[in-house]
């Protein structure tokens, strides 16, 4: 076990931040900037660590006032490491959903164009890591493309919006923020509930500290049954639908990555459908070089992130080369 001061340090915190920056962006993955940070084989034992076990052990010793029986809980799931790292990561997906909500409303096209360029660079980055030399690649593969590709458009099925789409979404997309390559956020955009979330994120923020002003606490629990939905189908995404795809990983690393990749490829489509949909815009010239234009910054930002985070001074040096080595 790591040391204690270690898990609390400033510079797990940052790292917090750098992952929740990455997880509110499609094309780009928390569990990437871990890796690059070192601290990824951490992050998976310590979410392996807190299983229903722990945590009952942890609520016997608490009522029964032993602290030894706490402590050694917390060390047993990291959970000081963990706590510090997610309050970097809450703060951060608060911070750029409202930057992202203010893009939407009033930028869309260079947003969605910016999104493009993002997922397109990552498609073309994690590609060095899979081969289809094989039918079983090759068919996962196609799989993961069409899938993403269905889902990217106007699927009924994922129309509108309500707890139990927000649930699943939580449920699906946690799995993708811990995991080097594919994006969290991505998923929510092929699901049609990227905006949606972040807006409403943005919205409930505003909202509790407006209660400080005399703002109502109505809206307040509206926006946050929707807040607590998607956290609900995270916790029960991490310890479902995460563990299933790390073991699959795991069983058959070129197969998963080979179906991962192309859901980030089949994903291209989103940000497209979502200007070609929107009201009041239609893809003009003006728009077009808009878009292709703001992408190109997009991919350039991630080709340039891939180029240079060996450069990082993350983790003691050595940590981090190893980490991108075994990421490429």
């Amino acid at each position: 076990m790591t040391d204690d001061a270690d898990g609390l340090s400033i510079r797990v915190l940052l790292i917090g931040l750098c992952m929740g920056t990455a997880d509110a962006v499609p094309g780009v993955s928390g569990g990437t900037i871990a890796l690059l940070a070192g601290i990824y084989d951490r992050l998976i034992d310590g979410i392996t660590n807190v299983t229903p076990d722990a945590g009952v052990r942890a609520l016997r010793a608490a009522v029964s006032l032993d602290a030894s029986g706490v402590w050694a809980v917390v060390e047993e799931t990291d959970a000081l490491f963990l706590g510090t790292l997610g309050v970097g990561i809450v703060g951060a997906l608060v911070v750029v959903s409202r930057v992202v909500h203010f893009a939407e409303v009033n930028y869309p096209v260079a947003l969605f164009g910016f999104f493009f360029g993002l997922i397109l660079a990552s498609a073309i980055v994690l590609s060095r890591q899979i081969s289809l030399d094989t039918t079983r690649h090759a068919t996962a593969a196609a799989a993961g493309f069409v899938l993403a590709f269905a889902l990217s458009g106007n699927v009924e099925l994922l129309a509108g919006q309500s707890l139990l789409l927000t649930f699943v979404a939580g449920t699906v997309a946690i799995s993708a923020m811990i995991l080097p390559g594919i994006s969290g956020a991505l998923i929510l955009v092929v699901l049609g509930q990227y905006t949606y979330l972040t807006e409403t994120l943005s919205t409930f923020t505003d909202a509790l500290l407006a209660l400080v002003t005399g703002g109502a606490l109505a809206r307040v629990v509206d926006l946050g049954t929707v807040v607590a939905a998607f956290l609900v189908g995270a916790a029960v995404g991490l310890f479902t639908v995460a563990r299933v795809v790390d073991r699959a990983l795991e069983a058959d690393r070129q197969t998963t990555m080979a179906f991962l990749v192309a859901l980030v490829a089949g994903a291209l489509r989103a940000p497209v459908n979502e200007v070609s949909t929107r009201d009041g815009l239609a893809w003009t010239n003006d728009v077009l070089v808009q878009f292709a234009v703001v992408a190109a910054i997009g991919a350039v930002l991630l080709f340039a992130l891939d180029r240079y985070a060996v450069d990082l001074d993350l983790d003691d040096g050595a940590d981090v080369d190893v980490a991108v080595d075994d990421a490429r």
